[in-house]
């Protein structure tokens, strides 16, 4: 059995560790991952002690060669974790000491473990934003260089799965880039939040070493340090939103990849998705199954699970830290990667599809997608809504019976609905004269459509 005295926090412990206690305690066997950014937050720590007096110059120099030797063996894969020392703070420091002696162990001085790890993970968060938002901007980037190639594209819309109204490819590339675009603001919103200092608040209540937490602060390009140590030490709000953000990531791409899984098939023929995405049957030789957007699709359900677990886990947590929030880390990371993964792959899928225009302007007529056009052409000449909704409404019907569409109905049966549909009502029958109805701000309308992907263009740095 391990020794209780071996531990750092081991002195006033008699008698030895439970060797289930430290397998079932121990978290380097995922927090190994924040290496990078606790040598990083420690050389920090380091520096900020010598320029308070707490080190001298010659033991921050030691220290800070000693941690950026330890990185090196990190990152080359030399250096060997311990899990008796539970956790990839306490290796580090570990190996430091074992090189240094009691200069090593100096490094530990106006700290504790709580605000270190907040700290670490706070860095982490950061640079999985940063990864997460530049891999947005290549899928925002993928759908606007869309437009070029599918301009003058008219596609269904729908609501209910069921055909609904007109509308041109481009504004639907453009109505996922827009919500790509909103995923983007909150990681900076968030980003913002996590930007924020914990470290020097120690345990729960501060410290009585004389620290400068600013200096830190400005050292790892926080904005800002934690105002209240309790709230500090306690904190993984900003975890849980960054979790809860990379669940909206994942759902917007659920729903896109639900819809390309649709359109690919024989039933609707709207979308010939690329090879290089797709794999087949065992046993079926004609199959081309989209299994990448499929697990797009299914693995939501984890970054959701994760969001859900993270939520459990801090309530009903007292002030200040506990040892359940050491269960963060894997959830917040699986997220991370996940979502990571799934959308650098739909950027590759977004850019090899190709839309199948014939089949598209073949069945584009079905559906009735004017009938709202030609409706909203009674109410202009001063029908009322709901009497104008029930006059297309009859004459839908009309044409559903004789499996026509509504442009192929005599100008009589019009004007036998309502003497206001005039010769003019042919105007707007059809869809793409129903596109070219179009006029208000945000529509589907080809102006409309084409000012905001020279909006987006200008904003992701394209070509115009």
């Amino acid at each position: 059995m391990a020794k209780q005295q071996h531990k750092p926090w081991g002195g006033v412990f008699e008698g030895d560790v439970d060797p289930r206690v430290e397998r079932f305690s121990e978290s380097v066997s995922f927090d190994h991952r924040l290496y990078a950014q606790d040598i990083r937050g420690s050389i920090a720590h380091a520096r900020m002690l010598a320029e308070t007096g707490m080190l001298s110059a010659d033991e921050r120099d030691q220290i800070v060669a000693g941690l950026e030797e330890i990185g090196h063996e990190i990152a080359a894969g030399t250096f060997e974790f311990k899990q008796e020392l539970e956790d990839v703070h306490m290796n580090v420091e570990r190996k430091l000491t074992e090189r240094l002696g009691d200069v090593g162990r100096k490094l530990h001085t106006g700290r504790s473990r709580n605000d270190q790890v907040s700290t670490d993970f706070r860095l982490w968060i950061r640079d999985a934003i940063d990864r997460t938002d530049q891999l947005l901007a290549n899928l925002q980037r993928a759908f606007v260089d869309r437009c070029d190639r599918d301009h003058g594209i008219i596609l269904p819309g729908y609501t209910h799965l069921q055909r609904a109204q007109p509308v041109l490819a481009n504004h639907y590339w453009l109505a996922y880039t827009e919500k790509f675009g909103r995923d983007r603001e909150r990681l900076a919103e968030c980003r913002r939040r996590v930007n924020q200092l914990p470290l020097g608040t120690a345990a729960l209540a501060g410290t009585t070493i004389p620290i400068d937490r600013r200096h830190v602060a400005a050292a790892l390009d926080f904005e800002g340090v934690v105002a209240n140590s309790l709230d500090s030490s306690s904190d993984r709000d900003f975890a849980i939103e960054f979790a809860f953000v990379l669940t909206l990531i994942a759902e917007h791409l659920s729903t896109w990849a639900e819809e390309w899984i649709l359109w690919s098939t024989a039933e609707f023929r709207f979308l010939r998705l690329p090879h290089a995405y797709c794999t087949g049957s065992s046993i079926m030789p004609q199959k081309i199954n989209p299994d990448v957007l499929e697990l797009i699709r299914g693995k939501t359900a984890r970054v959701v699970g994760n969001l859900t677990s993270l939520l459990v886990l801090i309530k009903g947590l007292p002030l200040a830290y506990n040892r359940d929030l050491q269960e963060d880390k894997p959830r917040v990371f699986d997220s991370a990667d996940t979502v990571e993964a799934s959308v650098e792959l739909a950027a590759a899928v977004v850019t090899g599809a190709e839309l199948n225009r014939p089949a598209i302007h073949e069945r584009l007529e079905r559906g009735y997608l004017d009938a709202t056009t030609l409706m909203e052409h009674l109410i202009k000449v001063g029908v009322p809504q709901r009497t104008a909704h029930e006059i297309i409404g009859k004459l839908v019907g009309v044409a559903m019976k004789r499996d026509v569409p509504l442009a192929k109905l005599e100008l009589a049966e019009f004007q036998a609905a309502h003497p206001a549909l005039d010769q003019s009502v042919y105007t707007v029958l059809g869809v793409e004269q129903a596109i070219l109805a179009f006029s208000s701000e945000g529509s589907t309308a080809p102006a409309m459509v084409a000012k905001q992907v020279a909006l987006w263009k200008e904003r992701l740095g394209l070509e115009p």
